[in-house]
């Protein structure tokens, strides 16, 4: 059973308490500055005023949210929650047939969004709703007069100076099962889909992840890294709402791929924390400045949205001397289902269900598999959504009868009762009718000491149905020869991949994800 702390019955209730409580502590980091949970208080309270009486929205509204890793993100969040708007949150690398999507899909009142990318914005606003738009520039906390002048928008430094002077509300009575957010699917499968997340979804998930995470993580004395996009909703859920709530100093970092600087932004810090994902660890891990940063604070290392790898555990452990504690979730389960203990991790898997989380192993006919056996992760549990937003269909298809969320993974149960994720249903090659789990031979692939990444997928063959694939890059030179060779000494004979093709840099999504369809098609 969750317990909800009392008097917090939504998560603007949740938030406010914490900036009460950890008022001088520093809250955020991005760019250099840093802004204390008091000083997050006073502006996120001051847009909210700003949305209520200026912008004249109304509670339940949708309000789009399209900003990188910038101090503004959990600004503009926490305003919109305190209003009692819902949060949209949005890739701000969207095409404009993207945005024009999940802007009309989400039915979304108002936008605020970087104004580098308003042009973008400008050549859709005729086909949304929108009718407030306010800009920000990244470089604007730091130096007002950097904020946008943009005809038809407000500035977030405008917005708050008027909220400041605009009257305290009473905020509506927003309830555990109210809206909270919508957070969308990355249309890998189709068009993307909003899962419609309660406050209570996401609540419960901050409480069952601090209750994974244990007490260890200390009251208002952490430093988290936070490279990953808080508009995905990993950084999102666990950073800004789940160890903010323990008076975190939470390090934003804008551009992740830029290795110096990123480097360069955590040498002043005593880093305690750190969320990633397998890509990053693996590219910090192989960096030489990075090996020279103080550690010695660093006790709680993430990975989720991706698998791990044994390599990438390995590499972070030499340079830093932490474990990498992986956990596995989904956009539609607000998001985590299950996560190591920390200290205590079961490498290669995604550990335990969470407190009050009910996770069952189902075959095609939506059965319990067989002990041992693998099937479809379905999750039932307080962070499952309340469905997909207007699409009853779609959510009929990923509900059973009984409440469980079908999540289009595969996995198993070890031993031990951890959960061990296998592959993608989607992904998973079929070779002279032998299933071929991707996940399996990319682990074995990267274990060889010169292959850096790997993605594998299949195509097909008219002897076998499909074949294996791989695609690799690599940190020193070595020839496609010697990693067949590799695998042969690692994987039965249907699993080895027929191809291996060595290119400069995978695909990945805008979060580090492989796209394996791109390789697809290659």
């Amino acid at each position: 059973m969750i317990t909800y702390p009392d008097n917090v019955t939504c998560l603007a209730d949740y938030i406010e308490s914490v900036m009460q409580r950890f008022a001088d502590r520093p809250a955020y980091t991005a760019l250099g500055q840093t802004l204390t949970f008091a000083e997050i208080d006073s502006k996120s309270s001051a847009l909210a005023r700003y949305f209520v009486h200026e912008a004249k929205l109304t509670p339940g509204t949708r309000v789009a949210i399209q900003l990188p890793n910038l101090i503004q993100n959990p600004i503009v969040v926490y305003a919109a929650l305190r209003a009692g708007l819902v949060v949209v949150n949005t890739n701000p690398l969207y095409t404009e047939r993207e945005m024009k999507h999940q802007f009309t899909d989400s039915g979304a009142k108002a936008l605020v969004i970087l104004g580098d990318l308003l042009p973008k914005f400008t050549s859709i606003k005729n086909d949304t709703s929108i009718n407030t738009v306010i800009t920000t520039s990244a470089t604007e906390l730091l130096d007002p007069n950097t904020a946008p002048a943009l005809d038809g928008t407000v500035s977030l430094s405008q917005a708050v100076e008027i909220g400041k002077g605009l009257p305290q509300f009473e905020r509506p009575k927003i309830q555990l099962d109210d809206l909270a957010m919508l957070q969308y699917t990355g249309g890998t499968t189709g068009v993307s889909k909003g899962a419609a997340l309660s406050n209570k979804n996401v609540l419960a998930n901050c409480i069952q992840m601090l209750d994974r995470i244990g007490d260890g993580f200390k009251d208002g004395e952490e430093v988290l890294v936070c490279p990953l996009p808080l508009y995905h909703i990993y950084a999102f859920t666990v950073g800004m709402m789940a160890l903010f709530a323990k008076g975190t100093q939470i390090i934003l970092i804008p551009n992740p791929r830029d290795i110096d600087g990123f480097i360069q932004t955590l040498k002043p810090h005593k880093i305690s924390a750190f969320m990633g994902i397998n890509t990053l660890f693996v590219g910090l891990g192989r960096h030489p400045e990075f090996a020279k940063l103080d550690f010695s604070n660093l006790h709680l290392t993430m990975s989720g949205g991706t698998a791990l790898t044994q390599a990438a555990v390995s590499i972070w452990q030499d340079v830093t001397g932490n474990t990498i504690t992986e956990g596995y979730g989904l956009s539609e389960t607000a998001p985590v289902v299950s996560f190591n203990i920390p200290g205590k991790e079961e490498i290669g898997t995604v550990g335990y269900e969470l407190e009050g989380t009910e996770v069952a192993l189902l075959d095609s006919q939506d059965k319990p598999v067989e002990e041992g056996d693998s099937g479809q992760i379905a999750v039932r549990g307080p962070q499952v959504m309340m469905g997909y937003w207007n699409r009853d269909d779609e959510t009929a298809k990923v509900m059973t009868e009984d409440g469980f969320f079908k999540t289009g993974d595969i996995g198993i149960r070890t031993e031990s009762g951890a959960i061990k994720i296998v592959d993608r249903l989607k992904d998973m090659i079929i070779v002279s009718g032998f299933n071929v789990y991707p996940n399996e031979i990319e682990d074995v692939l990267t274990s060889h000491p010169n292959v850096m990444e790997a993605a594998v997928v299949g195509k097909p063959d008219d002897k076998t149905g499909e074949r294996v694939c791989a695609y690799i890059t690599l940190s020193s030179e070595v020839s496609t020869d010697d990693v067949t060779e590799f695998c042969k000494k690692h994987l039965t004979n249907y699993k080895i991949p027929k191809s291996i093709t060595v290119l400069e840099e995978l695909p990945k999504s805008t979060v580090g994800k492989i796209l394996r369809r791109e390789l697809r098609s290659a």
